[in-house]
Parts: C-alpha cells; sequence; structure tokens
C-alpha cells in the first residue's frame, strides 16, 4: 500500500466511466479538474461518475478543483499564430485586435499601468522572449529577444509583475460558487502571489457558508516563493507547479525552491505536493524515462505528501498506464527511505498530541509494525502521525464524514468512516477488525492503536501495541 497520494487531472482522455475505475483502482486518490479549461457540464458529470465509483468500489477519491486566478493571455492572433523575428519591434495592446507580427494584443485590464520597462514577456512556456523598451498612448513597445511562434489564447509569463486587479476575479468567484455546490473537497489557487490571496478566497468561503473545502496555494512565481512563509501558514497546503514556476524563475533554481518548500510546508505539519512533468514522456509513451523515475524517487525522499499528473491522463494516450507506473514507482521509492531518520529529523513538539504521534511512529517503525490504527474526530491526530512518517499506512477512523474527505492528501493516512465508541476497548477491538480487513494482517503481525476517551474530550491520550 503505497503512502505517497496520486492526484490525476481528469479531462477527456479520463471521463469515462471504465477509465476512470481504472485509474481508481490503480492508485488514484484525487481528481483535479481545471477550471480554466473545463466546462462546468463536464466537471459536474465526471464528478458524479467519481463519486458513484466511490461507493461501489468502497474507495474515497476526493476531489480538487483549479481556480483561473489573475493571468495574462495572447488575444486573438491572425491564422492563430505569428512568428516573431529577433530583435524586431513590436507593439502590446491592451484592447483587442487581430494580432500579426508587428503588434497583438496581451488579454489583461491594467497592462499598461503595471508593466514597466525593463520587464521580460515570456510566451509559449518560455521560448520567446519580449522586453520592454518602451511606452505609447495605449500600447507597449517590445524587442524580440529570443525569436519563435506566439500563439492565440496561450499563456504570458511576465516576471515580478504584480498584479494590481482584484485576486479573486468575477470568474474566480463563478467558479468558488461552484465549487461550494458541488460540495468539492480542495481549492487549488493559481498565480498567488501573497499570503492576501489566500484570504481573500477563505473570505469568499465564509461568505458562502462553507468551512469543509481546504485551500492548496499553487507555487508559480517568484513572489509566492518570496512570501512562502506567511502562504503557508494561511493555506491548508501548497503545491509546487513546476510548469509555469520553471517559466518564471532560473531553470537551474527550480530543484532548490522545491526541496526548500516542501521541507517548510511539511515542518509546517501541511500539505505538500509536487506536479508538472513527473511522468511527461507517458502522455505518448508507454513507459517512463529514467530521468521521469529519478524525478518521481527524489520527490518521495523530499517527503511529499502527494504528486500530481497533468497532461498524462487528462489528454494523455495512456492514463491508466500512468497511474500503474506512478504507484509502482511510489512503491518502490518508499522501499527505500530509511523512516527512522525520517522520524529522528523530525522535532517533537511539547503538547500532548505530538508526544504521543511521535512515540506511535517510533514504535511502529522499530517493531516493524504493519500498520497504525487511530480513532480521530478532527483529524488532527492523524495528520500528527503522518508528520512523523511512518513505515506504516496509518488507518484514520473518524466518525466525520468531512474529517474523512479532508485527510485523502496527506501522506500515509487512509481514512475510514466509523461510528463513536464509548470506551477504549472498542476502539481497539474496532481497530484490530479493520486493521485485519483492510491491512491483510496475519498471525503475529503486530499493528499499534490510539484514540481518545472519553470521546468528548475530542483529543488523543492513549496508544497501544496490538499482535495478531
Amino acid at each position: 500500500m503505497k503512502k505517497t497520494k496520486i492526484v490525476c487531472g481528469i479531462g477527456p482522455a479520463s471521463s469515462s466511466v471504465e477509465v476512470l475505475r481504472q485509474m481508481m483502482e490503480s492508485g488514484m486518490d484525487v481528481a483535479r479538474f481545471d477550471l480554466g479549461r473545463l466546462s462546468y457540464s463536464f466537471c459536474s458529470e465526471a464528478i458524479a461518475k467519481i463519486r458513484k465509483l466511490n461507493d461501489e468500489l468502497n474507495r474515497n477519491v476526493t476531489i480538487l478543483f483549479d481556480t483561473r486566478g489573475p493571468e495574462l493571455r495572447v488575444g486573438t492572433l491572425d491564422n492563430g499564430k505569428v512568428f516573431l523575428k529577433k530583435n524586431s519591434e513590436v507593439k502590446i495592446y491592451e484592447s483587442a485586435l487581430i494580432g500579426t507580427a508587428e503588434q497583438f494584443s496581451v488579454v489583461y485590464d491594467h497592462l499598461l499601468s503595471d508593466a514597466r520597462v525593463g520587464m521580460d514577456f515570456l510566451f509559449h512556456d518560455g521560448k520567446v522572449k519580449v522586453q520592454i523598451v518602451g511606452k505609447g498612448d495605449d500600447f507597449l513597445i517590445g524587442e524580440v529577444v529570443q525569436e519563435g511562434f506566439i500563439f492565440s489564447k496561450e499563456p504570458v509569463h511576465v516576471p515580478k509583475l504584480t498584479y494590481s486587479t482584484d485576486y479573486v476575479s468575477v470568474k474566480d468567484r463563478e467558479d468558488i460558487r461552484f465549487a461550494v455546490k458541488e460540495d468539492v473537497d480542495f481549492l487549488a489557487l493559481s498565480a498567488v502571489q501573497s499570503h492576501n490571496d489566500v484570504l481573500d478566497v477563505t473570505d469568499e468561503l465564509i461568505e458562502l457558508g462553507n468551512d469543509h473545502i481546504q485551500l492548496i496555494a499553487k507555487i508559480e512565481n517568484m513572489q509566492a516563493v518570496e512570501g512562502l512563509d506567511q502562504i503557508i501558514e494561511l493555506s491548508d497546503g501548497i503545491m509546487i507547479a513546476r510548469g509555469d514556476l520553471g517559466v518564471e524563475v532560473p531553470l537551474e533554481k527550480l530543484p532548490g525552491i522545491q526541496k526548500r518548500s516542501i521541507a517548510k510546508v511539511h515542518q509546517a505539519n501541511k500539505i505538500g505536493l509536487v506536479s508538472t512533468e513527473m511522468l511527461a514522456s507517458m502522455e505518448h509513451e508507454v513507459k517512463p524515462t529514467r530521468a521521469e523515475v529519478s524525478d518521481v524517487y527524489n520527490a518521495v525522499m523530499d517527503e511529499v505528501d502527494a504528486v500530481a499528473l497533468g497532461n498524462e491522463t487528462t489528454i494523455g494516450d495512456y492514463p491508466v498506464e500512468t497511474v500503474r507506473m506512478m504507484q509502482k514507482l511510489l512503491i518502490a521509492a518508499e522501499n527505500e527511505v530509511d523512516y527512522s531518520l525520517f522520524t529522528v529529523n523530525q522535532q517533537v513538539r511539547p503538547d500532548v498530541t505530538s508526544l504521543i504521534a511521535s512515540s506511535i511512529v517510533m514504535t511502529a517503525n522499530q517493531l516493524g509494525a504493519k500498520g497504525i490504527v487511530t480513532s480521530t474526530n478532527s483529524g488532527y491526530t492523524a495528520k500528527k502521525i503522518s508528520f512523523y512518517r511512518p513505515s506504516c499506512p496509518i488507518l484514520a477512523a473518524t466518525p466525520s464524514l468531512d474529517t474523512l474527505r479532508s485527510l485523502t492528501l496527506h501522506y500515509g493516512i487512509y481514512p475510514v468512516l466509523m461510528n463513536r465508541f464509548d470506551t477504549s476497548d472498542e476502539i481497539v477491538e474496532y481497530s484490530k477488525q479493520l486493521a485485519i480487513d483492510l491491512l491483510s494482517l496475519k498471525k503475529g503481525d503486530y499493528f499499534v492503536v490510539s484514540g481518545g476517551i472519553p470521546v468528548s474530550l475530542n483529543n488523543t491520550n492513549f496508544m497501544k501495541v496490538e499482535e495478531i
């Protein structure tokens, strides 16, 4: 049973019941929908299929939506694309027009006021660069530094551009309402630049009366990297979105940013994800490259909670095979981990739950226990146990459906819905049966149980080692 979770983008290649079923059976933990690309009707239909399959397969695949966030896009171009020649001068307009190699528009309401001379406009994943050298009355003047084709509607990256527009646009506000209507579990916030952007979305959810949806801040620009500590503090986790981030920062800095960011979010005991090109070659090939295999391995060693698949499962030729391969790679990497070092490297915090969680993990690792079963109301104890990275799976038994769904992205946690119990004996007996059923334990296997009695205290105050 893998411990690192798999997030799968859902798109045309993965929306049928049969493909979704196979992806769920192959290890998909969270289904991801990009609201910047997908229609509401497509999302609603796919979510209904996933939830029906959850009931049928006794699974708990949860739902994540990507918001659009502030963005710059190329306007309409003549024939859909134009070639920008090196050293040529171009005019970039805020107002719409049919673009040519000499002039075109970039869709963003505050383009003229926010852009400054000296800024670089990056097109086509950074392959084409235009440097702003001046301003006209209603246009920017740019010089082509790196030549190539640009395409209609493609994203434009402008490193160090600070958005003066509201973070939550009219479209984002509609998307958040739709997310609440669909009762999704996570929102991945695009183009976050500071903790204030996270607060803006939090305010929207409060206004809509929703306290269930968790917020994952996508780290896609240098402003977010620089403000990471406050962003982590106000969000439920972060996603290192290496596609956009890799355009806005020098590529050679990307691995270090990933490692340091994941270390920070892990120390905060929140969710850390890595996305983009994890198994990119499998979009059209049945096997990954050796470099991709190493990338997945290193992500596990960095202690990520989850890895995300994008085009591989949304539009790729082998969505099911990609999920199977990712699960295989994750399990192999996890088998290489020295879990004693993971535990030793984490500072034990001076509160009862942390001390119990640390003891649970150390005991489980040293005994070679096959599983940990924790009874939890809020999910707090399960997250603490996950923080110390046990070598075995964590079965988090909870009476709360919201808690159950909130735990699906945390490393090693497999949440299970249960009834409330009044005594520790009831918890232990239930945990024993749960471990036997879900972890296939055999005679002589150890597992560790934790819980809280009385239930009204709503905290963990005991642990016990059991042998089958």
